[in-house]
């Protein structure tokens, strides 16, 4: 089996990475560099559970998992040979390819290919009721966690704050915070609100919700449509999270597998398959991996496709 890049394996063993608990026997000939995202939000436990399902179905496989700032982080590192599989949201893929400098791209990330498109990310506002904020309007001269700065979550939340009119500017403060952080501040009454962009059922909100009376923010869809795609308008059911009895409306935007192009075509097409293969261990590590669907995955793929995914879509049917 080829070996992938010694820089991944180099970077793996001088310990840059945070390793999941579990590694594969020491004879593996492979190494397999999962680029997640804090563990707090929802890229973390769903790349856990991706690196366990290569590590026990791959032969001769190491895997192990990295914790990052997720989406712009991660893409960056996929360029420089520092991972072989990560997850991103679509418009950071999309500026990456682009080599948008102002996302965080200081050129066209050339190297990246795609894996799959897997389950939508939701734009999750949330405030303490106590902060007196309904709307987007209510953010003006209130305390506002966003996301690491340039990072996925970032960029969404300029994208929401822009189409409805807001800069940074009119916000009495901002913070560039982890989820749990963020929510760290807003239960010890040192910030209002914070934007969060992931699954359903983050555990960060959840946390909140059980911490202290929260109320989610609605995202409209004229402001959604002011901003196009990849945005789409989606529902956070009511229930989602404790204290959240109605449903609120919001934008989401598609997640993405994304790999390189110096990835083995045998690996990636065995990355690809094994995902599909194993939805029951995606979906009992998050919820959110309940909405992965096959007949979307080769779909609206901002980078191309990588062949050894290509391979398996073919076989599918579904290019």
């Amino acid at each position: 089996m080829t070996l992938l890049s010694r820089r991944s394996f180099t970077a793996a063993a001088a310990g840059l990475a945070v390793a999941a608990p579990f590694v594969t026997a020491a004879r593996a000939s492979t190494f397999i560099n999962v680029l997640a995202g804090g563990t707090s939000g929802v890229y973390y436990p769903l790349g856990v559970a991706l690196a366990k399902i290569y590590g026990d179905k791959i032969a001769d496989i190491r895997t192990q998992v990295q914790a990052t700032k997720a989406s712009v982080e991660n893409l960056n590192l996929l360029q420089q040979g520092k991972g072989e599989i990560a997850f991103s949201l679509g418009d950071s893929v999309k500026l990456a390819w682009e080599g948008n400098e102002e996302a965080g791209f200081k050129a066209k990330l050339d190297k990246l290919r795609g894996i799959a498109a897997i389950y939508p990310n939701y734009i999750q506002i949330v405030a303490a009721q106590e902060s007196g904020i309904k709307t987007l309007a209510d953010l003006k001269g209130k305390g506002l966690s966003v996301g690491a700065a340039k990072s996925g979550t970032e960029l969404n939340a300029r994208a929401i704050l822009g189409a409805a009119g807001i800069s940074y500017d009119d916000l009495g403060k901002v913070e560039y915070l982890p989820f749990g952080e963020s929510v760290e501040l807003i239960k010890n009454r040192q910030l209002d609100a914070t934007l969060q962009s992931a699954g359903l059922g983050v555990a960060s909100i959840r946390d909140l919700g059980t911490s202290l009376p929260i109320q989610m923010v609605a995202v409209p869809e004229d402001v959604i449509a002011k901003i196009g795609s990849p945005y789409v308008a989606k529902v956070i059911p009511a229930g989602t999270y404790e204290g959240q009895a109605e449903d609120v409306p919001t934008a989401a935007v598609i997640n993405f597998l994304i790999t390189h192009d110096g990835v083995d075509d045998e690996i990636a097409y065995q990355m690809t398959k094994l995902l599909f293969e194993n939805l029951d261990a995606m979906t009992a590590a998050h919820k959110a991996a309940s909405a992965i669907n096959l007949a979307d995955a080769a779909k609206d793929m901002p980078v191309p496709l990588h062949p050894g995914a290509e391979r398996f879509y073919k076989e599918q049917g579904l290019i």
